[in-house]
């Protein structure tokens, strides 16, 4: 006898509530599909939406796109038992869990293809961007201090060193090649020498917070190369981690620092009311005045993008003058600041700016600081950030009208990612055919050619 299929009314409600058409839900569905790396998905038609409502269960991955589609229609978070399906398991970050543990089950999970897989082309998540209340933020660090160790063995501030080094060597190297290049490296780096401190007993207190410290830095830098790789959702599952790390090592600034990042990645993907809302939380609770000229510029021009992206023009300037002020403030010695902040300089803070004023309409002047911050950049030791920017500096001489100008930007940013493994870069290229694509076949051999070097370059840079 056939199975009978039992109409999803939970769904169908919801996709009434908002106001959609099935039409409409699939159209919103393939745009998550699409920012979440699931190509195979971006087929779905009005016809599978149908399919649904009347009981079809969506494979696991649809499923998780389908309730991130229907979060953002409603402006709230759901789960996937309020649309009526079966939830296959995939946790959004949780800010309650022990830090440690959760360390160990995002490494195991990044380490096994399957379950890595799985994760990677999951939605990115904007339910999922609430932040923890104020008492949480208040005891995280005493919590942590009661948490007993697991092993008689101790970590002593030579450990943290250890820790702190490691880290700048794979952020310099994201710098250089690209967040792909050594990432596994990275992740089994904290996955099994860094946790494993953190199951020791630290020999004082100061100590304790430090591990925490440089473990949530690390942490912050898996999630910032799986950014760079785009691959979006675990990249916010190893920023919340960072977070929790910053708050139980008592150091507002790096909490700050990952906010930040957080902001940055809700702004590149075109939420600009979410992205707000880190950055202001980036600024709170001593984040950011408990931090040094140089990466207070960082959190602040962060912010600024944030306004802009959210369309609050008057807001933004006045935080661009601010990250400006920062920087004039900052000691140029290296060594002033932490590690974490060693790329940020005026050519970092002129790309920022430009993608400020590029929300804000303003394409001479993003133009200009797009070009200002090839011109002031050190290529060699910024590779992945330098051939980035010169994409994105093309693709406003394109929007300006400047064809020729931008293919010969653009040719600079091919010639530059040699080498680099970036999903940022990669993301650059794809743009930059498209908006090559009305001139392929009219004549313009440069747009041609510039074309063809393009499209057998991607096959490279990620």
């Amino acid at each position: 006898m056939a199975r009978t299929r039992t109409r999803n009314e939970l769904l169908a409600a919801v996709i009434r509530e908002i106001g959609w058409s099935q039409e409409q839900t699939a159209a919103h569905f393939r745009v998550v599909a699409t920012e979440s790396g699931a190509i195979e998905l971006t087929s779905v038609t009005r016809s599978n939406i149908s399919q649904w409502i009347l009981g079809s269960q969506p494979q696991p991955k649809a499923a998780s796109i389908l309730r991130e589609t229907l979060s953002r229609g409603l402006r709230r978070g759901l789960t996937l038992a309020e649309i009526g399906l079966e939830d296959a398991g995939q946790a959004e970050p949780d800010w309650s869990s022990d830090t440690t543990s959760t360390l160990l089950e995002l490494g195991d999970i990044e380490m096994d293809i399957g379950r890595r897989t799985a994760l990677a082309t999951s939605a990115y998540s904007v339910a999922a961007l609430g932040l923890p209340i104020s008492a949480w933020w208040d005891t995280a660090a005493e919590r942590a201090e009661q948490r007993r160790s697991r092993t008689n063995s101790t970590v002593t501030a030579a450990d943290v060193d250890s820790v702190r080094e490691m880290s700048a060597f794979f952020s310099q190297r994201e710098q250089k090649r690209g967040g792909a290049d050594g990432r596994t490296a990275l992740v089994a780096y904290l996955r099994n020498e860094v946790a494993a401190h953190l199951n020791r007993h630290a020999i004082s207190e100061p100590v304790r917070r430090g591990l925490y410290s440089a473990a949530g830095e690390m942490a912050y830098l898996c999630g910032w190369t799986a950014f760079d790789t785009r691959e979006h959702h675990i990249a916010q599952h190893w920023f919340t981690l960072g977070v929790r790390l910053a708050a139980e090592a008592d150091d507002p600034a790096l909490a700050g620092h990952i906010l930040r990042a957080m902001a940055h990645q809700a702004a590149d993907l075109g939420h600009g009311h979410q992205a707000v809302n880190l950055a202001t939380a980036s600024i709170e609770r001593k984040r950011y005045t408990s931090a040094g000229p140089r990466e207070r510029a960082l959190i602040g021009v962060v912010h600024a993008r944030a306004l802009a992206a959210d369309g609050q023009r008057r807001e933004a300037l006045a935080a661009l003058r601010r990250a400006e002020d920062d920087l004039s403030a900052a000691d140029p010695d290296p060594g002033a600041e932490p590690s974490r902040v060693f790329f940020f300089g005026e050519a970092s803070l002129a790309s920022q700016t430009a993608h400020t004023l590029t929300a804000l309409g303003d394409l001479k002047g993003a133009a200009e600081q797009f070009t200002r911050s090839v011109n002031t950049r050190r290529t060699k030791a910024f590779a992945r950030t330098h051939s980035v920017t010169l994409g994105y500096l093309g693709s406003v001489q394109a929007r300006q009208g400047h064809l020729d100008a931008a293919i010969g930007t653009w040719g600079s940013a091919l010639d530059a990612m040699a080498g680099i493994h970036s999903g940022r870069a990669k993301e650059t290229v794809i743009q930059m055919r498209r908006s090559l694509s009305p001139y392929r076949n009219r004549g313009n051999r440069a747009a041609t050619d510039l074309d063809t070097r393009a499209r057998t370059l991607l096959s490279s840079v990620a």
